[in-house]
């Protein structure tokens, strides 16, 4: 087992006081990262860990060089960074390949843009396909690839310009279970044997076992900005055994800390003060939601339960399972505290009904909880015929935030109301509309 690093190993790539601002489309300023100090020491694996909306991947791109910081300044080796720096190489999310070259072609063509001859260039270029496990498919397409094989040339694409520093932008969550397995620990056995120039590895992920699985330290930043909320110290790095107590520890204390508020109380991750009708509603579909809501109502506890076991059991990755917690939470039909998931009394009450019953509690909870679908229901019923067209809506919520952002909080709150029953929705017309309500007969 490798200890961890010592704090005295030299620093690589440092970041003091980043900031990042950006401008949306409509002109509005938003800032993406605030304030956020670090240093990546040789011989560590880093990982980056933080709910969408963190800025994580634009983190690791101003360190990479390939984004500007609005403040702040960073470092590699003692010199500033003001763009794309030798020693450090990325391997994306997707795979990235161009379609039309070959294996070898890939891989060399770093190596070709940093003006290496061509015969140093595919001694390089095998040498590292073979490290990476290809060997015989050099002159392959990546049309002929399985998923898994196109990444691993994406990493010998990274690895052959002998990376300083390694940065990796969720390099597996393109894959199945299994190929991202066998990829991860392939990686991890090369970098135990030091097969590899790279001295070390930032890895950007949103798996939380995935950071306990690979990292010596885990950084965990906050979100809306991206803030520097917690620091740990793997206290038994690379541990292969996701049931040994420590592993298990590690991964709780991680929940705990990514569902506390900053401060420390223990309180559910969303405060209870009403949202304004801007409010980034949480990405989660009311089918989704009913799936969650039931699970936790569910035996051995009845109405509490353990979110990474949660996770672990609905195939959850934390940008699909704090999504689900945040709207119960925000329709008051749970509560989110230092790792755990409870229902509410209204929470009860739901998933004790079904049917009709369930959805008048569901349409109760959103009439009351989320102003913009208040704000919805009082615009039909206030209008003609009782119908509005969406842009109606998007308009008003691109007050708040940017168009994309305005489209992703509508459909939320569309799908929300369609389950609930309060009002319908027409996708080719872009029209919501209530039904008439029923004459009473004297």
């Amino acid at each position: 087992m490798t200890p961890p690093p010592k704090t005295s190993n030299p620093v690589i790539l440092s970041a003091q006081h980043l900031s990042k601002f950006f401008v949306s489309p409509e002109g509005k300023p938003f800032t993406v990262l605030e304030d956020i100090s670090l240093e990546l020491r040789e011989g560590e694996i880093v990982a980056l860990l933080g709910r969408s909306g963190s800025g994580k991947s634009t983190l690791l791109r101003t360190l990479l060089g390939l984004i500007p910081p609005s403040r702040g300044e960073v470092r590699y080796r003692g010199q500033p960074v003001t763009g794309p720096m030798p020693g450090m190489a990325l391997v994306f999310q997707s795979f990235a390949l161009f379609p039309w070259l070959t294996v070898q072609q890939n891989v060399e063509l770093g190596l070709e843009a940093m003006g290496i001859p061509a015969a140093e260039r595919r001694r390089r270029a095998l040498d590292a396909i073979r490290l990476i496990g290809l060997d015989g498919f050099e002159s392959a397409f990546p049309k002929e690839l399985s998923g898994g094989m196109r990444q691993r040339v994406g990493f010998a694409r990274a690895l052959v310009t002998n990376p300083d520093v390694l940065f990796m932008d969720e390099p597996f969550s393109a894959l199945d279970v299994l190929t991202s397995e066998t990829l991860r620990s392939e990686l991890l056995d090369l970098w135990a044997e030091q097969r590899i120039p790279t001295k070390s590895i930032l890895i950007v992920t949103h798996n939380i076992e995935e950071a306990a699985l690979m990292a010596d330290r885990i950084l965990i930043l906050s979100a809306n900005p991206g803030r520097m909320r917690s620091e740990i110290q793997v206290p038994h790095p690379r541990l292969d055994n996701r049931n040994h107590p420590a592993f298990k520890e590690l991964v709780e204390q991680i929940y705990r800390i990514m569902t506390t508020p900053a401060g420390g109380a223990s309180t559910p991750t969303l405060p209870a003060e009403p949202r304004s009708l801007g409010y980034r509603l949480p990405a989660a579909s009311a089918e989704a939601l009913v799936a969650l809501l039931e699970r936790v109502g569910e035996e051995p506890n009845y109405g509490r339960e353990d979110l990474p076991r949660l996770a672990d059991e609905m195939q959850l990755e934390v940008d699909d399972l704090f999504p689900l917690a945040d709207a119960a939470a925000l329709l008051g039909l749970a509560e989110v505290k230092e790792g755990d998931i409870q229902l509410t009394p209204q929470g009860r009450l739901f998933v004790e009904q079904d049917g009709s019953a369930r959805k008048r509690v569901f349409a109760a909870r959103l009439s009351e909880q989320i102003p913009l679908i208040a704000h919805i229901l009082r615009v039909l019923e206030a209008r003609p015929g009782r119908r509005a067209p969406e842009n109606r809506f998007l308009q008003e919520l691109e007050d708040y935030m940017s168009t994309e952002d305005a489209e992703a909080v509508l459909a939320t709150a569309i799908d929300w109301g369609r389950y609930a029953e309060l009002f319908e929705y027409d996708y080719n017309a872009g029209v919501l509309s209530m039904e008439e309500p029923v004459p009473i007969a004297r």
